[in-house]
């Protein structure tokens, strides 16, 4: 484990400014949303009629800044968009994390048993993938119903496939490593090699394909929060802000605007630094 780590930190040494300057509008993002209760100008959910609909900069009463404007509730919208991002991150990096963890465990568990468990897995990945995302993980929470924790359950358990299939493939390959056999010689367990010596070698691609999903699982839950799938009102998301701008969005652009930019920003943030860790951590990759 020491030695793959020490891998990942000698391929990733060299930074160049573009993957700084990302990596620093994503740690801007993380740490306004963990922030948000002590950096948020206002209440996120208090209303304020006569402030409705007020455009950026303006000021309200009591001398109260409406930096990014008001929805058409007259709750503050800088307030709302650094919850929103408390939510959005939170159901993106656990859903990772249930993904992850089914899918690198039944990758790991086929390409090592093989024979039959290896069939009924592999089999059981092409069903989920004939199946769209997106469609999959809509009538999931038509039938168990929207909120924060059933959504998390709901991408987490879409989007496993995979990360099975590149478990699968690494698992494979490392398992006839002589270190590998060496174990199994010592008497080692399945579960032990699995654990401690296999998966500690694969982390580099499970991590690449976490980092993109990271972003795509932010795109998921915006887009089912925007359908009114996702995270109910009064709390806030991305999505179900921009869900609400859409009604008003010749008048107050800006409700729409500025959740969605910071969307657009943080994925696109995320993917040019999972494509820069796929370049650095996947020798396939680079041309030498």
């Amino acid at each position: 484990m020491t030695n793959a780590l020490a891998a990942i930190r000698r391929r990733t040494s060299r930074v160049p400014v573009s993957i700084l300057i990302v990596a620093v509008i994503i740690a801007v993002i993380v740490a306004a949303a963990i922030l948000a209760p002590w950096i948020a100008p206002a209440d996120p959910d208090r209303q304020a009629l006569l402030s409705r609909l007020k455009p950026p900069g303006t000021i309200g009463r009591g001398g109260v800044t409406y930096l990014l404007g008001t929805d058409d509730l007259g709750r503050d919208l800088l307030s709302r968009i650094l919850y929103g991002a408390r939510v959005s991150l939170g159901v993106a990096l656990l859903s990772v994390f249930v993904s992850t963890l089914v899918g690198v465990t039944l990758g790991m568990i086929a390409g090592w048993f093989r024979g039959w468990v290896d069939v009924v897995v592999m089999r059981l990945v092409d069903v989920m993938l004939s199946i769209p995302a997106i469609l999959l993980a809509v009538l999931t929470v038509a039938v168990l119903g929207p909120g924060f924790f059933k959504l998390v359950l709901v991408l987490g358990l879409t989007r496993w496939p995979r990360y099975t299939r590149v478990a699968y493939a690494q698992t494979l390959q490392v398992a006839n490593l002589p270190f590998i056999k060496a174990s199994e010689l010592a008497g080692a367990g399945a579960m032990r090699i699995l654990f401690r010596h296999v998966l500690p070698n694969i982390a580099g691609p499970i991590l690449i394909v976490a980092t993109s999903e990271f972003g795509l699982m932010i795109l998921f839950e915006a887009g089912l929060s925007f359908l009114g799938l996702g995270i109910q009102p009064p709390a806030s998301s991305w999505g179900s802000i921009m869900s609400v701008g859409r009604q008003f969005v010749e008048r107050a652009w800006w409700i729409v605007a500025f959740p969605g930019g910071c969307l657009v920003l943080l994925v696109l943030s995320v993917n040019v630094l999972g494509d820069w860790l796929r370049d650095r951590l996947d020798p396939r990759s680079r041309i030498r």
